[in-house]
């Protein structure tokens, strides 16, 4: 889903912003890279992470876990200074897990612990697969307006909940996205061709499966709007809905099974994970 945290008012519970750290830290890194000769497969390498994931930790994408920084800080010779960052990073990634709004908590916690996630989204790029810029742009042009504070922490609550990526063996993941949404620069073309960029990433992960609705399709199963399916470890799947800040998480059995079937007709006519790729790649290449 766009992942909407930012319908309801701000709580105490949400504030503290770590935006900048994480930016910072990844603006740091590519200097520290580049002056140590390395590219970036070549830290990938040393530091036994995807490349992927070191250029989004540089683009201020993903967040730097503290293991990557370890590993780093003597490939890249930052003599201590990465791993100096490392107490802060946690601190800053175990408040991401508490500081969403009070009424979107229920739902990162078990997002964060499911085993299987399955997102379905009509409006925008869904909020796990969200770029910097274009998550900023979510949240700046929203009606009415949030401050400049408030921009930057729900910004950060989004970016925290990426590192569910960085886990392994990580959870089964889809999404189907409305060809709409790729249609739509939010943000601008710049920031709008490194979500498509972003996109075509994710879709070659191993276990990720992400499709593309055409718009051209007759007939359609998912026209109720958005939602979410999730399986915590050991219990049973459950569904997830926002309507304007609205978050209703669903656990009634049949009301579930409707959402899974409606999830599955729409996965049906949707375009193939390798459709959905060369569909997005053939956009960056029209930017």
């Amino acid at each position: 889903m766009s992942g909407n945290e930012q319908e309801r008012p701000e709580r105490p519970s949400e504030v503290d912003g770590t935006a900048h750290l994480f930016r910072a830290l990844g603006k740091i890194i590519k200097v520290l890279r580049k002056n140590a000769g390395l590219s970036q497969a070549e830290l990938a390498d040393a530091t036994h992470c995807s490349e992927d994931l070191v250029s989004s930790v540089e683009r201020g994408v993903r967040t730097p876990q503290p293991d990557f920084l370890i590993r780093a800080d003597p490939v890249v010779g930052a003599g201590g200074v990465l791993i100096a960052a490392v107490d802060d990073v946690r601190e800053a990634l175990a408040k991401a897990r508490v500081r969403h709004p009070d009424w979107f908590q229920d739902f990162a916690k078990a997002e964060a612990a499911a085993v299987a996630l399955h997102y379905y989204e009509v409006q925008a790029v869904p909020g796990l697969l969200q770029t910097s810029p274009y998550a900023e742009a979510v949240f700046r042009y929203r009606r009415p307006l949030y401050d400049e504070e408030t921009i930057e922490k729900r910004l950060a609550d989004r970016l925290a909940r990426q590192v569910i990526f960085d886990k392994w063996p990580g959870p089964t993941m889809s999404f189907v996205v409305e060809e709409a949404v790729l249609r739509r620069p939010l943000g601008g073309r710049v920031a709008f061709r490194e979500q498509l960029r972003r996109l075509a990433e994710v879709a070659r992960f191993r276990t990720v499966h992400l499709q593309i609705m055409p718009t051209e399709r007759e007939e359609h199963p998912g026209m109720e709007g958005a939602f979410t399916l999730l399986t915590p470890k050991g219990r049973r799947e459950v569904a997830y809905t926002e309507s304007y800040g609205h978050a209703r998480l669903i656990t009634d059995p049949e009301e579930v099974r409707m959402y899974t079937e409606r999830y599955g007709i729409i996965r049906a006519q949707a375009l193939t994970p390798r459709e959905s790729l060369e569909l997005i790649e053939k956009m960056l290449g029209e930017l």
